[in-house]
């Protein structure tokens, strides 16, 4: 069913040009994208501020260093190898375990070394890259899920995701690992994205392949009940990355490790705008809300500004009607 624009604008809906002219072009100079559009990169000056970060094993820049592999992940009871500028989860081969030279794989398929080394040729040749550009391949330690969320995602690591506009945060969901999706927290491989209440962490609605679903369709786990443990901790750390990047509209994907808490994995300077089908709700309120704040608001730490957001959303969502259900 199509809304009608005046509609769209009442809920407060982004669209993509919006977004890409608005918000992107006005809040992130190019010169920054780099320290966003590179994985390697992002993960230094994250861990540089203190950030955490899935620890690194090794990077594979050249064909020589493949020789290297081997004796990168001994040792490792799982691994990681992703493209440094990949995107929406392209080329990450995620590893569980080894038994007898043999590598499992999170979907419990075995490969052996040869096909982890063709793996980072493909991935050091641009395959998986932005515009097929020749790139790295990074090998982390293996994100551990906490155990809280593994009855909601399904072979894989589920991420929350937290839109930051200039350094407060506005917007945000969970992304859920299915069988469809291959064990990946990515929505167009058919992952589930449940919106989260800003405020409290704890879902408001979910869709999958952009319809609305009320189950997990692997466990049957009802999504309604989803809520993140230590909420806040996702919020600041999003509203960091902000500080740190010097981006003033950014998508922060965020996973909660078993031991390590929340944990940044990635920084997007261009987030889809699909996490407001999954909160039905419109960023465009939130931001305007956003910039009518006084300008001092702007130069507060990150938890303050935190909790400055979470009071400015309730009081314009109590104003805002929900996007109705046949616009799913």
């Amino acid at each position: 069913m199509l809304i009608r624009p005046s509609k769209l604008r009442r809920l407060g809906i982004m669209g993509m040009n919006d977004r890409n002219i608005n918000y992107i072009a006005r809040y992130n100079p190019r010169r920054l994208y780099p320290l966003v559009d590179n994985k390697l990169k992002t993960k230094l000056i994250a861990e540089e501020a203190g950030i955490t970060v899935p620890p690194l094993i090794g990077a594979i820049r050249t064909q020589h260093d493949l020789e290297d592999v081997a004796d990168m992940v001994a040792g490792h009871a799982g691994f990681a190898i992703k493209p440094a500028k990949g995107s929406g989860g392209k080329g990450i081969l995620v590893i569980t375990g080894h038994k007898d030279g043999r590598f499992i794989k999170s979907s419990g398929v075995q490969i052996g070394m040869s096909a982890i080394r063709h793996h980072i040729t493909n991935v050091l040749s641009g395959l998986y890259s932005l515009g097929g550009s020749p790139d790295v391949a990074i090998i982390e330690s293996l994100i551990l899920t906490d155990p809280r969320y593994e009855p909601w995602s399904i072979g894989g690591v589920p991420d929350i995701r937290v839109i930051v506009y200039r350094g407060f945060p506005v917007m945000a969901m969970m992304r859920l690992a299915t069988r469809a999706s291959d064990g990946k927290a990515n929505l167009h491989m058919g992952a589930v994205g449940v919106g989260l209440d800003i405020v409290s962490g704890r879902a408001v609605n979910a869709v999958q392949s952009g319809g609305a679903v009320t189950e997990h369709p692997d466990s049957g786990n009802q999504l309604g009940e989803l809520t993140v443990a230590d909420w806040d901790q996702y919020l600041e750390l999003g509203a960091r990355c902000a500080d740190v990047t010097g981006l003033g509209y950014l998508g922060a994907d965020i996973v909660p490790d078993r031991n390590h808490g929340a944990m940044l994995i990635e920084l997007n300077a261009r987030p889809g705008l699909a996490i407001q089908v999954a909160n039905r709700r419109g960023l465009k309120h939130r931001v305007r809300a956003i910039d009518k704040l006084p300008a001092d608001a702007f130069k507060k730490p990150s938890a303050d500004r935190c909790r400055i957001a979470c009071e400015v959303i309730t009081s314009v969502e109590a104003t805002v009607v929900p996007e109705p259900e046949s616009s799913q």
